[in-house]
């Protein structure tokens, strides 16, 4: 039996003769073949195939680098509380979009507010305080001004008077009892003669050469500067006693001069009054300060009561709860701005001759096969083992040398509709296009 084939042609069977390989249909007549099948003529074909297929990988190889060991990176904001108590509301849902100052939790605001209020209060008793000291200062002022202006008067008219009782006592200490003295000594000299004159006429007398009248003239003349000399003498006690009085009340007018400048003095020390009322008024202008500094922070506290997302983004690790009672620094939730994504591609140091910042780039995404455009913003200052917890240490004697990676961070270009797909900590391929 002679072997069959079939025409993929015309769909027919074709007998082959064994000995010449020819093939003919059923009517006998014959059909042209295909040449037999020779390695040598299909190896050559794929050899250049290969050969191009290189060539092209080669020529890429020169203008880019690659590499898969590449993440999507981005900042994640932590939103805490700043302040304890019991959350009151939470406005959010995990993985919602948030803009900037929405009002993501309430927390009570009662506690706070009572303490705004009380420090209100504070603020306005210390302003009270504040301004009766400082409307006190000027009433003491005149007051301690008027009193020493009094003292200082009083001190003058009080020297005034010592200058007079000193002038009257010098008189009366010398001009008056040395008037008095002298006319001690001129009536002690009337007497004396008198005296004399009636002694020499009283032997006249007894023999009657004189009359009985003249020697009473005479005895009456002695008798009158007898007078006028004890008159006199009293006029010299007189003198000396109002000469003591004088010099008693010159004393007294000293006495007063000393009381009169101890006044001075003192209404001049009262005048340390107006310092220390000046002192008492910026310690209470200082108080008003300090109770509204109070009061601030009272409101901030008030204020924090309020929690609000510090930028647009998405919320993620939500874990917080109506009821739930929070500390100061305690986290809520997290906050992801997608608008803000850049890929950090950790390349071989070998690979890295040629990069630097500014060349373009290409970032594919393992989740959807996209391809992101992008370029290079900067390359890390160490590499990804020295940065770790527990970096290498090549002086132990075990050293192996291994090719480090260095991260480079590829700010994508601005995407189109906004970002939706990228997250980060998403796997990705990263291209740098040296050339």
């Amino acid at each position: 039996m002679e072997p069959k084939t079939l025409d993929y042609e015309t769909g027919r069977e074709l007998e082959i003769d064994p000995k010449t390989s020819k093939r003919s249909d059923p009517d006998g007549r014959t059909v042209p073949g295909r040449k037999p099948f020779s390695r040598k003529s299909a190896i050559f074909p794929a050899l250049f195939v290969i050969v191009a297929a290189g060539l092209v990988f080669w020529l890429r190889s020169l203008n880019h680098v690659s590499t898969d060991d590449t993440q999507v990176d981005g900042h994640i904001a932590p939103v805490s509380a700043k302040i304890s108590g019991n959350i009151s509301e939470v406005l959010v849902n995990e993985n919602q979009a948030v803009k900037k100052g929405q009002v993501l939790v309430r927390i009570d605001p009662r506690d706070y507010q009572a303490r705004v209020d009380q420090a209100r209060a504070a603020v306005t008793v210390a302003m009270s305080q504040a301004n009766g000291a400082k409307v006190g200062v000027p009433l003491v002022r005149e007051t301690t001004q008027s009193g020493t202006s009094s003292a200082e008067a009083q001190l003058i008219g009080v020297q005034a008077d010592y200058e007079k009782a000193r002038v009257d006592y010098e008189r009366s200490s010398n001009a008056d009892i040395s008037w008095a003295r002298a006319n001690v000594a001129a009536a002690q000299a009337n007497y004396d003669r008198a005296q004399a004159d009636l002694n020499r006429m009283k032997p006249l007398a007894d023999k009657a050469e004189i009359s009985r009248q003249q020697f009473d003239s005479y005895i009456n003349a002695a008798r009158v500067a007898e007078s006028q000399l004890q008159a006199a003498q009293d006029k010299v006690t007189s003198a000396i006693q109002d000469a003591e009085t004088k010099k008693a009340g010159m004393l007294a007018a000293q006495a007063h001069i000393a009381q009169a400048r101890a006044g001075v003095k003192e209404a001049q020390a009262n005048q340390q009054q107006v310092n220390v009322r000046a002192a008492d008024a910026a310690s209470a202008a200082a108080n008003v300060g300090v109770a509204r500094s109070n009061l601030a922070v009272a409101d901030l506290n008030l204020s924090y009561t309020t929690i609000t997302a510090p930028m647009d983004g998405v919320v993620t690790k939500k874990g917080v709860e109506v009821g739930q009672i929070v500390q100061p620094g305690q986290g809520l939730l997290m906050i992801v701005p997608l608008d803000d994504i850049w890929v950090t591609a950790n390349f071989k140091e070998t690979q890295l001759r040629d990069v630097h910042p500014g060349q373009k780039a290409e970032v594919k995404v393992d989740l959807a096969g996209k391809t992101y455009p992008g370029h290079v913003d900067s390359i890390s200052s160490a590499t990804g083992t020295r940065m770790s917890l527990l970096p290498p240490e090549n002086a132990t004697g075990n050293y192996v040398k291994v090719v480090q990676r260095i991260p480079v961070k590829i700010v994508l270009d601005t995407i189109p509709g906004g970002n939706t797909i990228l997250r980060p900590g998403m796997n990705a391929s990263a291209t740098i296009f040296t050339k």
